[in-house]
């Protein structure tokens, strides 16, 4: 069953792994990744020089290592579940930190 919302301790464990993110894979500190959530929905928007715009979304399904993922698609500017058709589709693992390696490869910072 999903969660309606997703759990404080949830929400602090991905900040945990978006900051450790941020900080292996961004050489620059005005490139990161940052975290928004809404309901049961965790939204992962990337800050570039002064910039900030919608990568993917992803649903809590009650697992860490088991969140639905939706690509953000600028042409219809909608989170698409069913797209699977663009660079880093493969990165897709069910993780936060395979959601932001997947979207760094369709949006190259």
């Amino acid at each position: 069953m999903k969660s309606k919302t997703i759990p404080e301790n949830v929400k602090s464990e991905v900040k945990e792994i978006a900051d450790r993110f941020n900080r292996e894979t961004f050489s620059r500190d005005d490139c990161y990744y940052e975290a928004r959530f809404k309901g049961r929905y965790l939204y992962l928007d990337r800050s570039e020089y002064g910039r900030s715009g919608p990568i993917c979304r992803l649903t809590y399904t009650g697992k860490m290592n088991a969140w639905e993922f939706a690509i953000f698609k600028w042409s219809t500017e909608e989170y698409d579940a069913n797209e699977w058709f663009f660079p880093g589709a493969g990165s897709v693992d069910g993780t936060v930190q395979g959601a932001m390696v997947a979207g760094l490869e369709a949006y190259p910072a």
